[in-house]
């Protein structure tokens, strides 16, 4: 008998270097979801924040294009994703975490100035 592997559902918040033309950006972005889909996962929803203000300086940086993906993936998948994720040079900073369901919208409160 094979073993189904699980499928999860994670949400996906990317940080892309803000000095990205916008052509660059859609290609940087691209990367991070056809590495989804070449490995037998499913894309949900992207949500675009745009251009924001880091919490802290990263690299040398204070600025980075936000996006959020909703996506599913074999859990298998997930480190070969993550070691593809730290040699992508447009994505300052990444984070992954398992959820239950795929929101509607999404806010950000606005950071402390």
């Amino acid at each position: 008998m094979v073993k189904k592997e699980r499928v999860p559902l994670y949400e996906g918040m990317y940080i892309l270097n803000a000095t990205l033309s916008e052509d660059a950006r859609q290609k940087a972005l691209d990367k991070i979801t056809s590495g989804v889909s070449k490995r037998g996962g499913e894309i949900h929803k992207i949500f675009d924040q745009g251009r924001r203000k880091l919490a802290y300086e990263v690299n040398k940086r204070r600025e980075g294009y936000y996006f959020v993906i909703y996506f599913s993936v074999p859990t298998s998948a997930m480190a070969e994703m993550w070691r593809d994720y730290h040699l992508h040079e447009d994505l300052i900073r990444f984070l992954t975490l398992r959820v239950e369901s795929v929101p509607e919208r999404l806010e950000f409160a606005p950071l402390p100035e």
